[in-house]
């Protein structure tokens, strides 16, 4: 059963726009291959954290809709907590 999942995510700060791209197209690429699909992808922009995690007093956020099933959904974010861009 597909359901509409909102993932949030924030990334480093000083991390390039093309490497930004890069991880986007990889997380819709994962989601597509599952049988999923991104309904949006919103880049937020750069904010002020509630507190410092890793030294970073700031983040990108990024907030994408995917339409599909959990299993989808735990995919990325085994994914995203691999990664050493994701704050």
């Amino acid at each position: 059963m597909n359901r509409t999942y909102e993932l949030m995510f924030i990334v480093r700060p000083d991390m390039a726009d093309d490497d930004l791209d890069k991880l986007i197209s990889n997380l819709e690429h994962t989601v597509t291959s599952a049988s999923g699909t991104v309904k949006s992808v919103e880049r937020m922009g750069k904010r002020r954290l509630a507190y410092i995690v890793r030294k970073f007093r700031e983040g990108n956020y990024i907030l994408m809709v995917i339409e599909g099933s959990g299993s989808v959904m735990h995919e990325l974010e085994r994914r995203l907590r691999d990664r050493k861009s994701v704050v």
